[in-house]
């Protein structure tokens, strides 16, 4: 009934939706150059660039340098940065399935290695509100939390038990006494800090995906996509041809990330 509930929902929001389609929202900002390979943006406005030397280098909202990050190396690829809160920056190996937490200097202030707690399969982690560490372990189809030193919190049931199939969650967003666990093929789940299951929204297809204060965004095909739960508003806004050929994109309340080679575009978001 959860899900039905939902789908009508979306399907109300596609019929009522206030579709832009020009460039007018997209307002140009800065262009950074330089030798970068990812990148990910905080709350304030601070840029973390990962070069392809693996080091990590992190600028403010003015372009100044604020700190740098050289020991990416001893863990492999980074897969993933969640730069949600400044002052705990946390890196995910996948390949070394290892976290590390770094302070808003980009030092290192613990290091977890997942295979140490039995944890032998994760595509995506976050930063909880509590400065814990939130999970998908795949191998087990459980949602867990853990704290820095790598103690398991929390686990729910097993999912296949809950909903009688298997996710592979690429995402997952603590916003607002909320988690957004997002499966590509099968859309968006929201727990909360419990383990309920409060909503699914079906926003499948959907790249760039991430939960932005009351909304919630993404791409697909040439178009940036942003639902608002609250309102069942979805809206659809035509990308700009720079951001059709962006390696990667980002969206914050804000603004917006376009990385193409050896530059970094910033736009401002109407």
């Amino acid at each position: 009934m959860l899900k039905q509930l939902s789908i009508f929902s979306l399907l109300f929001a596609f019929c009522f939706a206030s579709l832009a389609q020009n460039d007018s929202t997209f307002v140009p900002f800065v262009k950074i150059k330089g030798d970068i390979v990812a990148f990910a943006a905080d709350n304030f406005d601070n840029i973390y660039l990962l070069n392809s030397s693996d080091q990590i280098k992190k600028i403010d909202g003015n372009g100044d340098s604020v700190a740098v990050f050289n020991n990416v190396r001893k863990y492999g690829k980074v897969a993933q940065m969640d730069v949600s809160n400044p002052l705990r920056v946390l890196l995910y190996y996948k390949d070394f399935s290892t976290v590390v937490v770094l302070d808003r200097l980009l030092s290192i202030r613990t290091t977890i290695d997942f295979r140490k707690q039995d944890i032998f399969q994760v595509q995506a982690v976050c930063l909880s509100y509590d400065n814990q560490i939130w999970l998908y372990d795949e191998f087990e189809h459980k949602l867990k939390k853990i704290d820095e030193n790598g103690k398991l919190l929390f686990a729910t049931t097993d999912f296949r038990q809950l909903f009688g199939e298997a996710f592979s969650f690429t995402s997952i967003s603590d916003q607002d006494g909320f988690l957004y666990l997002y499966d590509k093929n099968k859309g968006v789940y929201v727990f909360d800090y419990y383990g309920a299951l409060k909503n699914i929204f079906s926003l499948t297809g959907y790249d760039n995906f991430r939960a932005v204060g009351k909304f919630i965004t993404g791409t697909r095909n040439d178009s940036l996509m942003r639902y608002y739960p609250a309102s069942l508003l979805l809206q659809e806004v035509r990308l700009p041809e720079a951001f059709r050929k962006a390696q990667s994109i980002l969206f914050t309340a804000t603004k917006a990330y376009a990385l193409k080679k050896d530059e970094l575009d910033i736009y401002q978001l109407r």
